[in-house]
């Protein structure tokens, strides 16, 4: 299927999706612009996007393949794609694939998960085999234990690995803990979460030979975001056209942003799906146009990606910048923000995770660095503390391997929540 004109997927959505032809009921017959429509709120979609008796589908669940996803809101929804669909969206990404550095010939190891209705391992294999230049495709996937992954990315020479970071971290700590040298390894291909500088430390050791690289930008609900742009930011990317169109939008006025460094949150619309569509979707991530080319925005991290600890906004970002500043010698090649509760009030602990090898030197000082670059750009934490409102922070040490993953999707669980719910 060749992407539609804007104004026909809005006709066509209008009659014969109920949801749609709800959310557009105030508006003018021939309204055809995206601004002139409302962004959709992601509870009222989900909420309406129902397996059975779905208000957001054009037509009969006749034709399609069925997936799960988590949405931007966390518990499981279901994403449909019909076969012509689902071939335009792993061919337009299979496209984007040259950007990141595929060579015709190259072994692509496929680390992503499969199974329980997931997507990435399919899209991604289907996308290779998309691709407009030649490959060798290894199925191996996610769940696969590394000891029985690096006999087989070492026998079959694997050149280029797509995963996660989550699980290329972990096959890298088993590298660098084995002594094991996959020589062959020359590009790294992440996806599904953002990769950060101690990640990259980890896999720069392990694979000394490899460049990290984004695989590209996309969800099984949202569909086509960004082709990677080749260069030394792997969080730039730049839209499908003229399969999707990104639109990146005022955190509080909703108005689109047109000038570079302004950050904004993320809305997509998919021009070549009609069976669910999706106009002026929030993909659930915070970016900014670069000004460096036609299209070219940076992917700046989740739009909600934080805990409340008592009365204290906290994200990830906050802490992963801490870890930066602090740590200096490049201890770190992980983390997780853990809360709990006890003696009726939360804490917040840091867990901090480390090479294999790792002696173990300086790891007083280092927390407590941590701690303080955090508490720096954050000072209603210490404010709390001292109110008797939260625990002090802490950190606690850890193994990459040890850090708590999505048992699905295989991506790194950025903030656990232990605290007991009544």
């Amino acid at each position: 299927m060749s992407a539609q004109q804007l104004s026909d997927l809005i006709r066509f959505a209008r009659h014969n999706s109920p949801f749609y032809r709800d959310l557009y009921a105030s508006l003018p017959p021939h309204a055809d612009r995206l601004t002139d429509l409302p962004v959709v709120d992601q509870q009222e979609f989900w909420a309406a996007n129902s397996l059975h008796d779905s208000r957001v589908l054009t037509g009969p669940l006749s034709e399609a393949t069925v997936y799960k996803t988590g949405g931007t809101t966390g518990s499981p929804k279901f994403s449909v794609y019909t076969r012509d669909e689902w071939r335009t969206f792993v061919t337009s990404f299979g496209q984007g694939l040259v950007d990141t550095g595929l060579r015709p010939g190259h072994r692509v190891a496929d680390l992503f998960y499969a199974g329980e209705l997931y997507a990435s391992f399919l899209f991604v294999l289907d996308s290779l085999a998309h691709a407009p230049v030649d490959n060798v495709r290894l199925p191996i996937g996610g769940g696969a234990p590394p000891e029985t992954t690096i006999p087989t990315l070492r026998d079959l020479a694997a050149q280029v690995l797509a995963g996660t970071p989550t699980t290329l971290c972990r096959l890298a700590e088993q590298v660098v803990s084995t002594g094991v040298r996959l020589d062959s390894v020359e590009l790294l291909l992440f996806g599904g979460e953002a990769l950060f500088d101690d990640q990259r430390r980890l896999l720069a050791t392990a694979f000394p030979r490899a460049e990290a690289r984004s695989v590209g930008y996309a969800s099984v609900d949202a569909g086509l975001l960004g082709r990677p742009v080749p260069g030394p930011d792997a969080r730039v990317h730049r839209a499908f056209t003229p399969y999707s169109v990104v639109e990146i939008l005022d955190d509080s006025t909703d108005e689109p942003v047109t000038e570079p460094g302004r950050p904004g949150r993320v809305v997509v619309t998919s021009l070549f799906r009609r069976l669910m569509p999706i106009i002026r979707y929030p993909a659930g991530d915070r970016a900014e146009w670069t000004g460096t080319g036609p299209g070219h925005f940076r992917i700046l991290g989740r739009a909600e990606e934080g805990v409340r600890v008592g009365p204290v906004s906290l994200y990830t970002q906050d802490a992963q910048d801490a870890v930066t500043a602090a740590d200096t010698a490049g201890q770190v090649v992980g983390m997780q923000l853990v809360v709990r509760r006890w003696d009726g009030r939360d804490g917040l602990v840091l867990r901090l995770a480390t090479a294999p090898g790792d002696p173990g030197h300086g790891r007083e000082q280092l927390a407590g660095a941590v701690v303080a670059e955090l508490e720096a750009v954050r000072p209603l934490y210490p404010e709390s503390v001292r109110a008797g409102f939260v625990h002090p922070l802490s950190v606690e040490w850890a193994r990459h391997r040890d850090l708590a993953v999505n048992p699905r999707s295989g991506k790194l669980v950025r903030v656990l929540d232990e605290r007991p719910t009544a």
